[in-house]
């Protein structure tokens, strides 16, 4: 059984805020220096519906489209440490914080396939596994994790998740597609849903933007 944390980290992200710019994504990905095709945080573009004519010809538009900037939640209960053969998968008892030691790591990627949010990458150049560690160098100097610093529209937010909640009481946890069903790992991550946000599991869209930078 994992033992429980003192503290827990996580994230908040307002999609009402989020514009796409991806200036996260590029944040995190020079910061960690990932090397093409690997993309610790991820920007998605979610979107759907039509138009519909009726009888007497009005059209009625159904359109919408959001953005869900993600990077690794720091589950409550990681799969991705349960999958690990080696413990190089491991969660912080100090922060909740879940971080990959590459001395440790074999590259087998069994963390990559059990975790629903795609978070821990096959870096081919070193043959390990790497992933969002949410800054925890940086969270050692009282600083924020470089997305969120990165971000021009304040969209995200990082911090214990118990002072998140109070700080966003509107906000509830992931529960928005294309993310999966929170219920899988508990997921450290915050969301103040956009207008058009639908649930995790609609087939109402599909994501048309998760092309690297």
């Amino acid at each position: 059984m994992m033992e429980k944390t003192t503290q827990q980290y996580g994230f908040y992200f307002d999609a009402s805020r989020c514009s796409g710019c991806k200036a996260c994504h590029v944040a995190c990905k020079d910061r960690m220096n990932a090397p093409e095709g690997v993309i610790p945080r991820r920007v998605y573009e979610y979107s759907g519906g039509g138009f519909v004519r009726d009888e007497q010809g009005a059209v009625t538009a159904s359109v919408f489209s959001y953005y869900t900037s993600v990077g690794c939640n720091h589950c409550s209960h990681p799969v991705c440490v349960k999958a690990c053969p080696t413990g190089a998968c491991h969660k912080s008892r100090s922060t909740g914080l879940v971080s990959i030691d590459r001395s440790v790591c074999i590259g087998c990627a069994s963390c990559a396939r059990a975790c629903p949010y795609d978070a821990p990458q096959l870096n081919q150049a070193t043959g390990t596994m790497m992933k969002c560690d949410g800054c925890a160098d940086r969270l050692a100097e009282g600083k924020a994790p470089i997305c969120v610093a990165a971000c021009p529209m304040r969209a995200l937010d990082f911090g214990p998740m118990d002072e998140l909640k109070q700080r966003y009481p509107h906000a509830s946890i992931a529960a928005v597609a294309p993310l999966p069903d929170p219920g899988i790992t508990s997921p450290n991550l915050l969301i103040g849903a956009n207008a058009n946000a639908q649930p995790s599991g609609s087939s109402l869209g599909r994501v048309t933007n998760e092309r690297e930078v």
